[in-house]
């Protein structure tokens, strides 16, 4: 029986199964991880495609049966993905593809947890609850902190939406698969992450007001600071946090850093 707590709706849907590991564009040399197997389905289908796959199940009932069925072939590891360190399977110079269908409950600290790690997976594929889908992948006009928390790691798209029957039990809701493809020129270009994000929560802090308005009451900034710093990172301050695009806020973080 599916754990509700855990969260556990299992995919059986044999299409989507093989679009999301088309989508991963594994080579049989690639290291893959799998968060929530559950009772195997996309474990089965990515196992035929690669020999360096490694399953994360929190639940310890179907952690031992996928042990049992695929023996030394898949490593299987019992464990809370929201807390594992990705360092402990991989070498520095390793790279690794990051998939799974995840529960709703933790499916942004899971892969906050992964994207924030020193291993950071280079490909995401990930089935995930189509309102948290459209947050991740928002565009400016209706950008939220979460966007762009998840946005300066790389690039986010909606691959499709997934219906409730391609599961068992069918959630109440409709899922959709994203693809995140890593990128580094955003991070490269931060001079201090803590100091960006401390930006980016001011902007969204109040999101209704214009952006000067908020960023400065939140920073403790003077008017004439605040209109200084946005004139050269080029940002309008009348804007609101919800149209800049990645861009603008790292622009923003570096003017900031001149204030």
């Amino acid at each position: 029986m599916p754990n509700k707590t855990l969260g556990q709706h299992f995919l059986n849907d044999n299409n989507i199964l093989n679009l999301i590991a088309d989508s991963a564009l594994i080579q049989p040399e690639d290291f893959v991880v799998e968060i929530g197997p559950g009772k195997g389905s996309l474990t089965r289908v990515l196992a035929e495609r690669t020999g360096k796959l490694t399953a994360i199940e929190i639940d310890s009932s179907l952690s031992d049966s996928l042990k049992q069925e695929f023996g030394p072939n898949v490593q299987i590891l019992n464990a809370d993905a929201r807390n594992f360190d990705p360092a402990t399977l991989f070498k520095k110079t390793d790279q690794y593809i990051l998939l799974g269908n995840l529960p709703y409950y933790a499916a942004l600290p899971i892969l906050r947890s992964f994207l924030e790690s020193e291993r950071p997976p280079i490909r995401i594929v990930a089935l995930v609850q189509r309102e948290v889908a459209k947050l991740l992948c928002a565009e400016p006009g209706s950008m939220s902190l979460i966007s762009v928390a998840f946005q300066v790691y790389g690039h986010l798209k909606i691959l499709r939406n997934v219906k409730p029957g391609s599961f068992v039990p069918p959630p109440k809701v409709t899922s959709s698969i994203i693809t995140l493809e890593l990128r580094s020129d955003y991070l490269e270009r931060i001079k201090n992450k803590s100091d960006f994000f401390q930006i980016v929560r001011a902007g969204f802090h109040s999101p209704r007001k214009q952006l000067k308005n908020s960023i400065a009451s939140s920073m403790g900034l003077s008017g004439s600071e605040i209109i200084e710093m946005m004139n050269r990172a080029k940002v309008n301050p009348s804007r609101r946090a919800e149209t800049l695009s990645i861009d603008e806020w790292i622009s923003l973080h570096l003017s900031s850093m001149e204030t």
